[in-house]
């Protein structure tokens, strides 16, 4: 078959098929029927966290689809109930309203859409007034008891008073059921908000500064409780992480002195700050810093930011160098080893001229006799030193490249050496030179 004749039959096999898709299109069905809806005005009484039910007559001389109930606050969608409606007659559902931190008072819109087989559509809204409920009381949920908390006669405050056996007290909130409408809801701790919540049952870290009687408070509508640990950084207060953690993003300067409350008998990290009898001041650059308190390993974690996000190394040498690997950690590498996690890295101090310090203590934070970690240009994989942008000048510890014992970048102890066991190191990263031209130094003290 010749070129023409392909090029014809191609023809009218497109054209046969544009004109076969043609016919076969479906047309949109034609909107037919008369959908309607009778609704009284059951929405009186409404609180967040209700249920809120309803019931609604439909009709039509068509076959119906759905019934979808909307509720707006504003202009948001906040909840949705969708309903099978097969036939005419009355249907009952209820739809969520919800329950969250400082939700204002208000009115929201309460929207009904009937729709038949045909797409045919009618609708109906409503206004509701919502509002926080005033309990009679709310219950403190221990592991081992309960607890009634009553109104303060501050605006949405409860309060239990009691001598309860530990100054630490996990515990959860739960309401009671006030009417038809009404569920439990309940309030608890969420890790990732780093505070109270509401729909979860997870124990709140509540910590007494003193024992005995004492009393613990919940705001229904701010969320906000007491007591809890306290600590207080320059006069600024940490913020609660987790029971065991507070954190706190702050500006510094160096040698800037530095005061804490809440904490004692915590781990001194000499990179970030020198102690003088009872006087602490900053090491490293002026800047903003996130200070972490761990409470169990009474540790201040210190990691350098820029504006709110962890900083990392720049071209120009400025920004910070981490530290992630194994046999070493702070404010113990047994107790708080680093190892491969991200996560876990150490941000090393700058302190000046593009230079970065880690300092360690041979046995405590840093293995002796072996050590296999190495520099990231941030908190995570990415960017990092390896043989061919850092070199080392010190005669105990090697940057590896791979075939020497250790993977290319990584450091090691040379061969017949070790560090000495309460000795401390200081590790410096020099870029003053170049991000891709780093000088590694290692100085006994």
């Amino acid at each position: 078959m010749n070129m023409k004749k392909i090029k014809y039959w191609m023809l009218v096999f497109v054209v046969s098929f544009a004109l076969a898709s043609c016919d076969n299109e479906v047309a949109e069905p034609q909107q037919e029927g008369n959908p309607t809806m009778q609704i009284e005005d059951q929405f009186a009484h409404v609180h967040f966290g209700d249920l809120l039910p309803f019931e609604v007559t439909v009709n039509d001389d068509v076959p119906l689809s759905t019934l979808t109930a909307k509720l707006y606050f504003g202009e948001e969608e906040v909840s949705k109930t969708i309903i099978r409606t097969k036939e005419n007659g009355q249907y009952a559902g209820s739809i969520a309203i919800p329950y969250g931190k400082n939700i204002p008072d208000g009115t929201a819109t309460l929207e009904f859409v009937l729709v038949n087989t045909t797409l045919k559509k009618a609708s109906r809204s409503f206004d509701v007034p919502v509002k926080l409920a005033h309990y009679p009381y709310l219950i403190l949920v221990t592991a081992d008891a309960s607890y009634p908390m009553v109104p303060t006669g501050k605006p949405n405050e409860y309060a239990a008073s009691s001598a309860f056996p530990t100054t630490e007290l996990p515990a959860y909130i739960k309401t009671p059921v006030l009417d038809g409408k009404g569920r439990e809801i309940l309030f608890g701790w969420d890790d990732g908000q780093g505070g109270i919540a509401e729909g979860t049952s997870n124990n709140i870290p509540f910590v007494s500064p003193e024992g005995g009687t004492y009393s613990v408070t919940f705001n229904t509508r701010t969320f906000e409780a007491s007591p809890f640990f306290e600590v207080i950084l320059n006069g600024q207060k940490m913020n609660m992480v987790d029971k065991d953690n507070y954190q706190l993003d702050i500006d510094l300067a160096q040698g800037e002195e530095i005061t804490f409350e809440g904490l004692s008998n915590w781990w001194v990290d000499p990179d970030f700050f020198a102690q003088d009898q009872d006087k602490m001041t900053f090491v490293p650059l002026t800047g903003r810093y996130r200070v972490t308190a761990n409470l169990p390993l009474n540790y201040l974690k210190v990691e350098a930011l820029v504006g709110s996000n962890l900083a990392t190394l720049q071209p120009d040498g400025t920004g910070a160098i981490w530290v992630i690997g194994d046999q070493v950690g702070k404010p113990s590498y047994l107790s708080n080893h680093v190892g491969w996690t991200p996560a876990n890295a150490l941000c090393m101090a700058p302190v000046g001229n593009k230079k970065y310090q880690l300092t360690l203590v041979a046995g405590e934070t840093v293995n002796a006799s072996q050590i296999n970690f190495k520099f990231f240009h941030q908190k995570d994989w990415g960017g990092e030193f390896g043989s061919q942008s850092l070199t080392s000048e010190s005669g105990i510890v090697f940057v590896g490249n791979g075939t020497n014992g250790r993977d290319n970048g990584n450091l090691g102890i040379v061969e017949g050496k070790t560090l000495t066991a309460g000795k401390t190191y200081v590790f410096a990263v020099d870029v003053s030179r170049g991000i891709n031209n780093a000088v590694l130094t290692v100085e006994e003290k």
